[in-house]
């Protein structure tokens, strides 16, 4: 808007000049010389075009943020008077990065009318959550949160404006009734923490918790702390509100099958996430909803011995306009193996070729399908939906009413239980034996459940996000990936397979020079080299563990070459052997010959009678660590596994603080977490 403000500035000058001018008039009579009609003509085309020019920049409308959703015209963005006009009274929000948060929030929408009750799941970023107050509006109402926290301790993307909301309003929320229930990962350092900042900001603005904060941890059994608190949970609400179960205790469909036996095979998905011919006709910007199909450029096998497999990939992105940063993640979307997807159908007696559409009961809601529709059995279970995971109980209670022998029925209904007896069996028969769905069908052979009510059962096939391997410093046409292929042998004898790795496996460059593709976006990150070349940097990255390292340390490389001054890059490795799995090897140590790396620290765990770790050779170099940490600002990264080794690696930096800097163990654990603070102590790990 600025450009239209400058016009019409000059404009008003040129007004001016003329108001200061003798009378039109008396110009004709007085000075009518064919060079006077000249400018007069010319003075009074710019009044006309000026008065012109300006209606029309008084008219241009204000600039709106594109939007790939539906326009607001067509979608109510009030949940209170979506709420109203539905007959709800019970709003379940979810901070949702990989859909767990989201199928929380789902079931507990549907739980809502076995108890009187009428609810609707919602996801914050498409509604005004400053309505929140408004809520008190509607007679025996409730907000239920389902929040997951991401990375370190923040919100999910699409809690993000919530978390925003809820830190910088005032509003009172007086008679708003709420309950929170938080998923996390108890080996990560801020466990919970979005889940906990919403029960403990909420109450302070005044709403009333009527249930206790649930916690759910992920490195645990995550449905079965969901499980038990939604059993105890409802039992409050209807205390509280006091009402009764109706014992309506029966499946409830969310969606109802619509077969399509004559329809444009143009209109049905293939596999996109969102727009329709969306991986026929590629068009930027490129995310979650719209990824880019990346050409594998590249897929070797890194390790030179052992059972595993390790390989790293280079994705082409040199048409897609796609930007990424070192530390920065690359998202991709997998597919579920054919064969699997196959014996489904048979066991199921089903055409996986029909197409056909799940379509919401519920005409109000913004969830019009659980997946793009129409489309194909072949393709719901190739592309949308997670069929290689242990499902979840609510799914094997759903399936119960379709199992005809009543020992199998009674066993599934026992496992969606939260009776000590069930969750013992579900945690041994599904979980530690890894049964899928296909093994659960192919172990009960008297369930065969409809296919149509598995699709919408089954929760969504989520995107695998993997730390680039790559600086686009010196690689900006292309995004690597370093990853290890999951297979191992499951309690039943089965070979259980990730989904991800094993598909990126067989994604290689044919004889005949055809480039498979891998459907992508990228993901920011808060895992960033420091802003000063100059500073330190301590990176410890056991394993693939490595990946951002590769991308840092090309970046200092580049830095170098530019003449910047590159300060200490040190790298702590470690590997099980080091003829097997040392990890780019060679790069490594041509790093280390030309002086980019100032150390290569490398921990071989099994080539000696005792286990070296990470840790041990960070406690060995603990006078130069304490150096660059306290003299010369260096910056600590750590990537990898996160249930021992960023542990491990933690505890022995509070080790070396401790007897270095001559502080206490509180002390100690203090300067970490103000490290950590600063933004000098990172991490980038998994479970």
């Amino acid at each position: 808007m600025r450009s239209y403000a400058g016009h019409r500035t000059v404009g008003r000058t040129m007004a001016d000049t003329q108001t200061n001018s003798l009378p039109l008039e008396l110009v004709a009579k007085e000075y009518l010389s064919s060079l006077d009609v000249v400018l007069v003509t010319v003075i009074t085309g710019l009044l006309v075009y000026w008065f012109i020019f300006r209606k029309k920049a008084e008219d241009v409308p204000e600039f709106k943020k594109l939007s790939t959703e539906e326009p607001s015209s067509s979608r109510e963005t009030s949940f209170i008077e979506k709420m109203k006009k539905t007959n709800r009274n019970v709003v379940v929000f979810y901070g949702s990065q990989t859909g767990t948060a989201e199928e929380f929030s789902n079931r507990l929408s549907k739980d809502a009318r076995r108890y009187g009750m009428r609810g609707m799941a919602a996801d914050p970023e498409e509604y005004d959550l400053s309505e929140l107050s408004r809520l008190s509006e509607m007679e025996n109402s409730l907000a239920i949160f389902c929040m997951a926290t991401y990375g370190e301790g923040d919100p999910t993307d699409n809690a993000q404006e919530f978390f925003d909301w809820l830190q910088e309003t005032s509003d009172s929320l007086d008679g708003v009734n709420f309950a929170v229930f938080a998923l996390g990962n108890k080996t990560y350092e801020h466990y919970n923490a979005m889940g906990k900042f919403v029960d403990k900001r909420l109450a302070e603005l005044g709403a009333r918790r009527i249930f206790d904060l649930g916690m759910g941890d992920d490195d645990g059994n995550l449905e079965e702390d969901f499980v038990s608190w939604q059993e105890q949970f409802w039992p409050a609400v209807c205390e509280h509100f006091g009402v009764e179960a109706t014992g309506e205790d029966c499946s409830i469909r969310q969606y109802e099958l619509v077969v399509h036996n004559d329809i444009d095979k143009n209109k049905v998905y293939t596999g996109e996430l969102a727009r329709l011919k969306s991986f026929e006709t590629q068009k930027p910007p490129f995310d979650s909803k719209n990824p880019f199909l990346a050409r594998v450029t590249t897929n070797r096998k890194l390790n030179k011995g052992g059972s595993r497999h390790l390989m790293h990939l280079e994705l082409d992105i040199a048409d897609s306009k796609i930007r990424y940063d070192s530390g920065d993640h690359i998202a991709v979307y997998p597919m579920n193996e054919p064969s699997i997807v196959n014996k489904m159908g048979e066991i199921l007696g089903t055409d996986l070729d029909t197409v056909f559409s799940l379509n919401n009961l519920d005409e109000e809601s913004n969830k019009k399908h659980p997946f793009p529709c129409p489309t194909t059995y072949r393709t719901a279970l190739t592309h949308y939906l997670d069929i290689t995971n242990p499902p979840r109980t609510n799914v094997l209670y759903e399936m119960a009413q379709y199992a005809t022998d009543p020992k199998d029925q009674e066993n599934l209904r026992k496992m969606a239980s939260s009776s000590s007896e069930g969750k013992a069996l579900y945690h041994s028969w599904v979980q530690e034996s890894r049964r899928n769905i296909l093994a659960i069908l192919e172990d009960m052979p008297s369930l065969r459940p409809p296919i149509d009510h598995l699709c919408e059962l089954l929760p969504r096939l989520q995107a695998r996000y993997y730390s680039i391997a790559s600086s686009a410093k010196v690689h900006p046409d292309s995004i690597h990936i370093c990853a290890v292929v999951v297979e191992y042998e499951t309690k039943t004898g089965r070979t259980h397979k990730g989904v991800a790795t094993n598909w990126l496996k067989n994604k290689v460059v044919n004889d005949n020079g055809h480039k498979p593709s891998v459907p992508m976006y990228v993901r920011k990150s808060q895992f960033r080299l420091p802003f000063k070349a100059s500073n330190p940097i301590i990176m410890i990255g056991p394993g693939t563990g490595i990946a951002p390292f590769m991308g840092f340390i090309q970046e200092r490389a580049w830095l170098k070459q530019q003449g910047n001054e590159v300060g200490e890059t040190v790298l702590y490795y470690g590997c099980r052997h080091q003829n097997e799995d040392f990890l780019y090897q060679e790069e490594l140590e041509e790093y280390e010959r030309t002086g980019v790396l100032t150390q290569l620290n490398v921990a071989f765990s099994r080539d000696q009678n005792h286990k070296v770790y990470v840790q041990h050779l960070l406690k060995r170099n603990k006078e130069h660590l304490w150096n660059l940490i306290n003299s010369q600002n260096a910056h600590i990264y750590v990537c990898g596994d996160a249930r021992n080794m960023a542990r491990d690696v933690q505890n022995a930096f509070y080790e070396i603080v401790e007897e270095l800097g001559d502080m206490t163990h509180f002390q100690a654990v203090d300067y970490i977490k103000k490290l950590m603070t600063k933004g000098r102590y990172s991490q980038d790990v998994w479970s």
